[in-house]
Formats: structure tokens, C-alpha cells, sequence
């Protein structure tokens, strides 16, 4: 395994795991003896970054991942978020209030089987509540040793600049892929003038870069990808061109669709650790063959320049869930 440092000084494989989908937001909920299985096999293929939220589920996830991680603690890193109300059980609206996230907190480290988290973000930025104010509840908490480092996750460039003058951020979180490249003009130049690592969920766009997906594919009403526009029947016919692409460069490097768009996130920059997430071994293994591809820098030139080419329809989110990020 290689490893790349976020921040100034946590050092974590360069490729972790998203661990969400394994009991939420994927449609049927995985079973809880294989998830944890799966989760253990990537600390024995040298992953140690692991991502979870409390809303995933919510609490499920931070559960299982508490249960499959307990016997390494001292030797991975658990990042997870606060930023939601959840405590009916659902995905509730933002809840950034300072007497809210210590709560969250304290439920979080229950659920994980720690007494520290290694890596706490806000899961998206609440109006209601000065940045300020989160990175001075998140200082305390790092202060009285229950956090180790601070995230943001879709934050925008200033709200970045403002809660790090309180607390260093370590790093942020942020979809970006091949074909959702927006945050590389805003978010890409203060990460880099601030020394703060980029951390991409979704870098395979929700599984359509892995190939797996055709104009035919249709979500269960339960997999937030069927409310997903980029993702509809209609988008699908037209964006498959990009796969068709992105399959040619693949065949070219003898590796698949899912190494070329991991690899050339990891090409991009030093400080960016993309976190796929699956429920499949040998998707992991897959996954985790993206770190010995190495690309020229013609190589990513030449790709960077067919792909703006591509047309691409579709938002990458639903309108209402889109209002949350980039603020």
C-alpha cells in the first residue's frame, strides 16, 4: 500500500473506503456479517482510512463500521460527520448548533468503539450557524481529545478560509470525478494554498464510471441514484459516450473503467485521497489496483483535452439537495 498525507500530518492509504453504501442509500441494506468481512479484508490489502456519518442509516453504518474496525482502532482512521438531525431516525435538515454537535459526538463515539474520531466533518455548511462557531466547537473537542483533525464537506472556497482560521481543517471532502470536475476552479486553489487535503467521495459518479451502467438501467425507488438527473434513462443515452471513452484509455493501459477514473484523481495532485466505496470484494481489490497505474503527464493532458469534448447532461444532484453544497 502507498500512503499520502491530508493536512499537515495524517497520513492515510491513498485510496480509502467509502463505507456508506453498505447499509444505506444503495437500495437493500447489505448484510451486516459480510459488510463487516469486507471491511476487515481491506485493512489486511493495507487500506486504513475508513469514511462513515452518523445519517447513514442513520447509526447503522457508524455501527457496523465500530464493529469491524474495533480490533485495529489504534491502527486505522475513522473519519465521520455531524451537520444533520437524525434523531428520528431519518434523514432530518441541518443541524449545526454547538450544544448539537456535541451530542452528536458523544453518540458517535459509542457507535464506533472509540473514545476519539480520527476525522470529524461537518457533512454539509448550516446557514443558520457562523462557521466560526463549528470550528470552535470542533477545536474544543480536539482540544479535550475526542477529535484528532477537522473537515469541512462541500464547503465552498471562503467558508473554507474562515473556519481555518479558527481551527486548521485537515482536510475536505467534496464529490469530483472525471466527469464532475466543478470544485477544481474555487476549491482546488485555496486546498492547495491552505495545505489541506482533498478527500473525493464518488469518484466513480455513483458507480457509471466502473462501465456497469447502459441507457437500460433503472434504480429501485430506494437508491438515492434513481433521484440522481445525471443518472435518468434520458441522461444515460447521452453520457454512456463518456464510458465508451473512458473504457478506450482503459484498454490502452491493459486496466478497467474504475482504475483509469481513480487513477487520474490520483494523478491530479499529491493531496487527494478518493474514497470509492463498494460492497464487493473483487471490486475492492479492482479498486485498489488504480494506485499502481502511473499516467504521463502528456497521457493526462491528452485525456483532459477528449474529455471536455464529451457532451454531459444531467445534474449530479436533485435540485433541493444541490441548495446544500458549494456554501
Amino acid at each position: 500500500m502507498k500512503y499520502r498525507k491530508l493536512g499537515q500530518n495524517l497520513e492515510v492509504s491513498t485510496l480509502g473506503l467509502g463505507c456508506m453504501g453498505m447499509s444505506f442509500g444503495y437500495g437493500e441494506v447489505k448484510d451486516t456479517k459480510e459488510m463487516i468481512g469486507l471491511i476487515r479484508e481491506a485493512v489486511d490489502l493495507g487500506v486504513n482510512f475508513f469514511d462513515t456519518a452518523e445519517c447513514y442509516g442513520p447509526f447503522t453504518n457508524e455501527e457496523l463500521v465500530g464493529e469491524a474496525l474495533a480490533p485495529f482502532r489504534g491502527k486505522v482512521i475513522i473519519a465521520t460527520k455531524f451537520g444533520f438531525d437524525c434523531d428520528d431516525g431519518k434523514f432530518g435538515g441541518l443541524n449545526s448548533k454547538p450544544a448539537h454537535i456535541k451530542q452528536v459526538v458523544e453518540a458517535s463515539l459509542k457507535r464506533l468503539k472509540t473514545d476519539y474520531i480520527d476525522l470529524l466533518y461537518q457533512h454539509r455548511v448550516d446557514l443558520d450557524v457562523p462557521i466560526e462557531d463549528v470550528a470552535g466547537v470542533v477545536k474544543e473537542l480536539i482540544q479535550e481529545g475526542k477529535v484528532k483533525h477537522f473537515g469541512l464537506s462541500e464547503a465552498a472556497a471562503a467558508t473554507i478560509r474562515k473556519a481555518n482560521t479558527v481551527q486548521p481543517i485537515t482536510a475536505v471532502q467534496s464529490e469530483y470525478s472525471m466527469w464532475w470536475r466543478t470544485r477544481e476552479n474555487d476549491v482546488f486553489p485555496v486546498l492547495e494554498e491552505l495545505g489541506i487535503g482533498l478527500v473525493p467521495y464518488s469518484p466513480l459518479g455513483k458507480g457509471f464510471l466502473t462501465g456497469a451502467f447502459s441507457r437500460e438501467t433503472k434504480f429501485d425507488s430506494n437508491d438515492f441514484r434513481s433521484t440522481v438527473p445525471r443518472l435518468s434513462p434520458e441522461s444515460l443515452k447521452i453520457n454512456e459516450k463518456f464510458v465508451d471513452f473512458l473504457k478506450e484509455v482503459a484498454k490502452a493501459k491493459n486496466a478497467t473503467p474504475a482504475q483509469i477514473a481513480l487513477a487520474w484523481i490520483l494523478a491530479q495532485k499529491p493531496w487527494i485521497v478518493p474514497i470509492p466505496g463498494t460492497t464487493k470484494l473483487h471490486r475492492l481489490k479492482e479498486n485498489l489496483g488504480a494506485i499502481d497505474i502511473e499516467f504521463t503527464q502528456r497521457e493526462i493532458d491528452d485525456i483532459n483535452s477528449e474529455i471536455v469534448k464529451i457532451e454531459l447532461v444531467g445534474a449530479r444532484y436533485s435540485e433541493a439537495a444541490e441548495k446544500t453544497t458549494n456554501r
